[in-house]
């Protein structure tokens, strides 16, 4: 794209720049939501609720199986460090 299509496209800069804010405030969700070390730390607290009593085995099988789903697809992309820190 050249100098005439930069000057026409000047006005929507604005929004450009805001989805590319958008876009990484996003990605840095998603790699803080599926970071391994993360997802560890909320399965122990898990495990803390199950033994304080606080949460039936049915709550505690269905959370379980959700931090482990999300555990899986971190470890797959590879999200934060391989010793399971960010």
């Amino acid at each position: 794209m050249g100098l005439i299509g930069e000057v026409l496209l000047l006005p929507f800069a604005p929004v450009r720049g805001s989805a590319w804010v958008i876009e990484q405030v996003l990605r840095e969700a998603e790699r803080l939501y599926y970071d391994p070390a993360a997802v560890r730390a909320e399965l122990a607290r898990l495990e803390e609720e199950l033994t304080a009593g606080e949460i039936s085995e049915e709550e505690f099988d269905r959370r379980e199986d959700e931090l482990l789903d999300r555990l899986e697809i971190g470890l797959r992309a590879g999200t934060g460090n391989s010793d399971g820190t960010a």
